[in-house]
């Protein structure tokens, strides 16, 4: 048995009211892992790839999980995405995209571009809630990653 590790959990979200229900949800459903929230999506690449604010991240696993908007300030989630499903070493980290975006073309996109999940936010917050907890649950305790 493989010792208990903590890995990081990767928000980026430019609603802070969103990103706020996001933590809670997860904190409900006792997701204990850090949770790290960015707001655009060059601040998130900078993230992933230690660069930039986050260099001391560099030598650091990357995170367990990243919950992703599409439609975000500098780089849109898909572009976000593109970034990381294109690198070799970033490309098996699972990619949630969390958006309001119905758009066919959104969803289709982001498939083509390797997005693990694709989920719309629930407009009501105790749905949104209800949500971003199974989510969590299954993206940090039930899924299996790719070592």
């Amino acid at each position: 048995m493989k010792e208990f590790e903590i890995f990081d959990v990767l928000i980026v979200e430019d609603n802070p009211l969103d990103a706020e229900l996001m933590i809670r949800a997860l904190r409900k459903s006792n997701i204990a892992n850090p949770l790290h929230v960015v707001e655009d999506g060059a601040e998130a690449l900078d993230f992933i790839f230690a660069r930039g604010r986050y260099l001391n991240r560099s030598g650091v696993k990357p995170p367990r999980v990243v919950l992703l908007d599409i439609k975000l300030p500098k780089l849109s989630g898909l572009e976000v995405l593109k970034a990381i499903k294109g690198n070799e070493s970033t490309k098996n980290i699972p990619v949630v995209m969390v958006t309001s975006s119905r758009e066919d073309p959104d969803t289709q996109a982001a498939y083509l571009l390797g997005a693990n999940s694709y989920v719309v936010k629930p407009v009501e917050s105790a749905a949104f809630i209800n949500t971003m907890g199974s989510l969590g649950l299954y993206w940090l305790i039930v899924n299996q990653p790719a070592e």
